[in-house]
């Protein structure tokens, strides 16, 4: 049946406020005609939540680009949607009220949304639903402001521009405290406006006013801001706020200071003979156990790791042991004296990065096979060249990092990734310990290695230094004393020489050649040879480029050190001043001075520099000297070489590879989750079997690849609802109410959160596909299925089309999507309509706030249901004038028919309990009742069981007002003196939430203003007249005269406020909980 058939006049023609694609079975009989739909217009075909005016119009599969920087998107405003969805709100208010006598239209009841699929698209029809009366075109016309959903309010204190240095000077300056004139309480409504209350300050003294007893001691300082630099001694009244003074100043008076120093020292008459004692002996004889112990551990180093910084298996860098070890030394020196002048640890230990060994031996392969071995100079010159270009990039990485303050970012590397790289530098140890200790070129793993290790001139060479490391490595776990392990190492040569003088059989220039003492230096090699090795003319630059990938490696490698050693060391030694952003700065000049200087990596050690401060050491003085004695160790170094058993770095470095393989392997085992402990697994075999770069980047791969699966198992889902949960924030008449919460199960919502991307949209949609599937639908059919992304933070493109995926899917079953919590042309928002979502398949619609979109969703139910009503309203024959109750059967016969599927069944279940009880009986029994009785039976009828009759006595009690939109009726904190009832028009009513700012919708047929006027308390929000509003108002004077004349009407009355109130704070409770969650 036509909607003409109702015999109204028309209404202004505007859209709807969801997204409908025809449904007829929303109004019964409607069958829509060959000619309706050639007269849509063209603006109700236009696109609203799509950027492309073209059906055929499609994104390149491969080419999408964020639509936050498209230009090809038309705007789209979302707040016009919800705009529009409150304009229907007032309207479904009002036809609640409207006397059938005057003949109102009911068009509004039959138009389709203004976002609706495009009529002229050839739809999909479900088979078991046929098309909607509701789903005529409209224009719209008169809109009015939307308040949109708050966002959390975190809480914000306004400072003054010059608050002083501490509280207690701002308490000081504050006394007497400020205050704002209470805002006059009154009855009557005034004028709404955004004007600020204008801050009150304390008078200010005039400078001229001689000072009295009743002078303050602290006077008030003008708010208005001081020139810049400007100090006085009330702004500083407790030498908090640092004297800044010109820049150019500082550096000449810290000129001045340092001349001073100098001449004062190199003057004997100035000088205290206990400072100097002091200074001279006493300090520097504490210190020197620290630096003993310090310098031992340098030597030690040196030899595990400066001897094999070259790959001494390669017959070109054979002879280069002592030359290694003095790079090792001037690495050390200089990262040593850099900390010890700067670091805020003042007894921080620098060394040569150990773990540089690996991708040196590897740069060194690549050299030598690029170069070739018949080019030895060129070899070792382009080498050495490339390891000191290294250490340069290092510090230019380091430094950069602490100018931008990007220590931070290691932090988003996963910690198991560098524990892998350390288990292969463990590995690589282990088997650099056999190459050395063996006298191996290469070690391999073959059977020719194999063979090689088992011959009776070569088991002994590393046997007895695995076997002395296995002792120590065990010993260590039960002797503690940090002077152990440098007294075990001291005692093998002590004892290696012991049997050498004692067996006359062995001699050490035989020894030495049998590989069981290291070769001499050459006759008169100093311990600066190592530069010599520069000569860059035979530098072969073509190498040098290809060992960048493994120079960007170690500097990657270097880099995850720092950020994770020096808090660490900070957290141990109580530092709780720690400028990580300095610490790498002072690494950057550290290792870039140590490129330069010919030299490789170094950091600051953290077992090195704990050992040295725990022995003393806690001193800038210790750290100076033990660069100094170290430089000496470094000039007399190459001659010991010679001397040195190779057993005894042999076992060093056994001992270390074990513990490094201890820390990777075996101490996380219990700790790490399965495939993080894979992982580490699948790096060290990488880094020791197959190449120690390419280790470091199948862990950073497996890292990205762990992280998806593991982001991936995060459901991006972060709650669920229906629309019988949580409700809009509108207060609506209770016979709506009653029908929105039987059909709220229709109306689902789904709450994402975090980065939506290809991992996380396959459990949404999945999600999805469950609720439509056949068998769910059937016992829990919905009709609208909100997505609020307010807690997304972004999504990328397979998301995106995961969208329009779920899109078809919903369609398919005639559900109507909702996008609520973003903007139209906010970032996600484009980045969604950049893919199509909307365009290419079924409309979508864009809501800012989830109260928009269930309200949206509430409107096109209520219109469903006064369809229905109107329907059966033309149907059925003419009342009798003493009709009280409804002929059930009567209705039945005429509902009987729209139930075809669950959805309908849902619905007309709903449309038969709330005809049937409530609105059959207005219609026939309140129709001609005069104001406000009318808006009373309206408004109480669900909540009271009393008739007209009782009611009728309060009617003298109320009066009649009207306000103009934009007037507050109330404001927070006034004390309550009147109830209302809202007879036409909307308000607003706007509450201060610890979530933060909450607008409530009023429309006509609904009170406001009941639970602080009958309680006495004071309002709870600001309320303000949205539209032209006609309201009834009991005030005090006449409620106390209702409670002495009519009792019995007043003690009903509270009642049936304190009914509403509750049902209204459950509604808000869930709505808030829902919003926040």
């Amino acid at each position: 049946m036509a909607a003409s058939s109702f015999g109204f006049p028309s209404w202004r023609r505007r859209s709807s406020s969801v997204t409908s694609q025809p449904d007829p079975v929303d109004v019964p009989g409607r069958i829509p005609s060959p000619n309706q739909s050639s007269r849509l217009t063209a603006a109700d075909l236009r696109p609203l939540s799509s950027s492309l005016n073209s059906h055929s119009y499609r994104e390149p599969t491969r080419s999408f680009v964020p639509g936050s920087v498209r230009d090809n998107l038309s705007p789209v405003d979302s707040a016009s949607f919800a705009r529009s969805v409150r304009e229907d709100t007032a309207e479904l208010a009002s036809y609640v009220l409207s006397d059938k006598k005057d003949r109102r239209s009911t068009s509004f009841l039959n138009r389709i949304s203004s976002t609706s699929s495009h009529p002229g698209r050839d739809q999909p029809v479900p088979q078991n639903e046929s098309p909607s009366a509701g789903d005529l075109p409209a224009s719209s016309t008169d809109t009015i402001d939307e308040v949109s959903e708050p966002s959390s309010l975190e809480s914000r204190t306004e400072a003054d521009p010059d608050s002083g240095p501490s509280a207690l000077t701002s308490m000081l300056r504050r006394s007497p405290p400020q205050s704002l004139n209470e805002l006059g309480n009154g009855s009557h409504a005034i004028p709404y406006t955004d004007q600020l209350v204008p801050s009150i300050g304390l008078p200010q003294p005039d400078p001229d006013d001689g000072a009295s007893e009743r002078t303050p001691l602290l006077r008030t300082i003008s708010r208005r801001p001081e020139s810049p630099g400007s100090i006085t001694e009330i702004d500083d009244i407790e030498s908090q706020k640092p004297k800044i003074a010109p820049s150019s100043m500082l550096l000449r008076d810290g000129i001045r200071g340092r001349i001073r120093a100098i001449k004062g020292m190199a003057n004997p008459k100035t000088w205290d003979r206990k400072v100097v004692w002091q200074r001279v002996v006493v300090d520097p004889v504490h210190c020197l156990p620290a630096v003993i112990v310090g310098l031992l551990l340098n030597i030690l180093d040196a030899l595990s790791y400066g001897m094999i910084l070259f790959p001494l298996g390669n017959p070109i860098f054979a002879n280069l042991g002592p030359a290694g070890i003095s790079i090792f030394y001037v690495s050390t020196i200089v990262s040593q004296l850099t900390f010890s002048f700067g670091s805020l640890f003042r007894g921080g230990v620098g060394s040569e990065l150990i773990e540089v060994v690996p991708f040196f031996h590897n740069m060194a392969a690549t050299i030598t096979s690029i170069v070739g071995e018949d080019q030895p100079d060129a070899v070792i010159a382009t080498t050495i060249t490339s390891f000191a270009l290294s250490s340069m990039l290092t510090g230019l990485v380091f430094f950069l990092m602490g100018k931008f303050r990007l220590g931070y970012v290691v932090g988003f590397i996963p910690r198991h990734i560098l524990i892998g790289c350390i288990g292969g530098v463990g590995w690589f140890l282990i088997a650099t310990g056999f190459e050395v200790s063996a006298r191996l070129e290469e070690f391999r793993y073959d059977l020719d290695t194999g063979r090689r290790l088992i011959q009776s001139d070569t088991l002994p060479l590393w046997l007895i230094p695995l076997a002395l490391a296995i002792v120590l490595f065990g010993l260590q776990r039960k002797i503690t004393s940090k002077y152990f392990l440098p007294i075990y190492i001291l005692c093998v040569p002590i004892f290696f020489y012991f049997f050498v003088f004692s067996i006359d059989s062995l001699d050490p220039e035989n020894l030495r050649k049998a590989g069981w003492i290291f070769e001499a230096p050459e006759a008169g090699q100093p311990w600066w040879y190592f530069w010599t090795l520069y000569k860059f003319n035979l530098v072969h630059w073509g190498a040098v480029l290809e060992c960048v990938g493994a120079m960007f490696a170690l500097t990657f490698f270097s880099v995850l050190h720092v950020p994770i050693n020096v808090p660490a060391l900070a957290q141990i030694s109580g530092e709780d001043h720690l400028d990580l952003d300095h610490e790498l700065k002072l690494h950057g000049y550290s290792n870039f001075l140590s490129g330069l200087v010919g030299s490789i990596q170094n950091y600051l050690v953290f077992a090195n520099t704990l050992f040295f401060m725990r022995s003393g050491g806690d001193s800038r003085l210790a750290g100076i000297m033990l660069a100094a004695l170290t430089f000496g160790v470094m000039t007399i170094g190459p001659v010991i070489i010679g001397y040195i058993p190779v057993m005894v770095v042999g076992t060093l470095i056994f001992v270390l590879g074990f513990e490094l393989l201890l820390d990777a392997l075996i101490s996380p085992r219990r700790k790490l989750k399965l495939l993080e402990y894979l992982t580490i697994v699948v790096i060290v075999l990488t880094m020791g079997i197959y190449d120690f770069v390419v280790g470091i980047f199948v862990g950073i791969i497996l890292a990205f690849v762990s992280a998806i699966l593991h982001a991936s198992q995060v459901s991006a889902i972060r709650a669920t609802y229906t629309g019988d949960q949580v409700g809009s924030m509108v207060r609506r008449n209770p016979s709506q109410h009653h029908y929105l919460q039987e059909v709220g199960s229709q109306t689902y919502v789904i709450k994402l959160s975090g980065f939506l991307f290809f991992g996380t949209i396959v459990g949404v949609e999945k999600k999805i596909r469950s609720l439509i599937s056949d068998e769910v639908f059937k016992q829990y059919p919905i009709k609208y299925l909100i997505l609020d992304l307010w807690h997304v933070t972004g999504i990328d493109y397979s998301a995106a089309e995961g969208f329009k995926t779920i899109n078809r899917l919903l369609d398919g079953k005639g559900v109507h999507l909702l996008i609520s919590g973003q903007d139209a042309e906010s970032k996600i928002g484009r980045d969604l309509r950049a893919v199509g979502l909307g365009a290419d398949g079924p409309n979508v619609m864009f809501m800012p706030d989830l109260n928009s979109a269930l309200e949206s969703c509430e409107n096109e139910q209520l219109k469903t249901f006064y369809a229905r009503q109107e329907a059966l309203r033309i149907s059925r024959p003419a009342p009798a004038t003493n009709l009280d109750v409804p002929n059930k059967g009567q209705f039945g016969q005429s509902l009987d028919f729209l139930s075809q599927s669950p959805r309908r069944d849902h619905l007309d279940r709903a449309a038969r309990n709330v005809l049937n009880q409530q609105e059959m009986r207005r219609s026939t029994r309140w129709q001609n009742i005069s104001e406000p009785l009318r808006l009373m039976l309206q408004v109480f009828y669900d909540v009271s069981d009393k008739n007209e009759d009782f009611w009728f006595r309060a009617k003298p009690y109320f009066i009649r007002k009207e306000y103009p939109a934009g007037t507050v009726l109330y404001q927070r904190g006034e004390s309550a003196n009147g109830f209302y009832l809202l007879e036409r028009g909307e308000l607003r009513a706007d509450y201060e939430t610890p979530q933060g700012r909450l607008s409530e919708p009023i429309v006509q047929g609904t009170t406001c203003g009941e639970l602080p006027f009958f309680s006495e308390t004071n309002r709870t929000a600001t309320v303000v007249a949205v539209k032209d509003c006609v309201v009834w108002v009991m005030d005090t004077e006449n409620w106390e005269r209702l409670q002495n004349e009519e009792s019995e009407v007043a003690q009903e009355l509270l009642r049936v406020s304190l009914k509403l109130t509750s049902e209204r704070m459950d509604a808000m409770t869930k709505y808030i909980s829902a919003v926040g969650n």
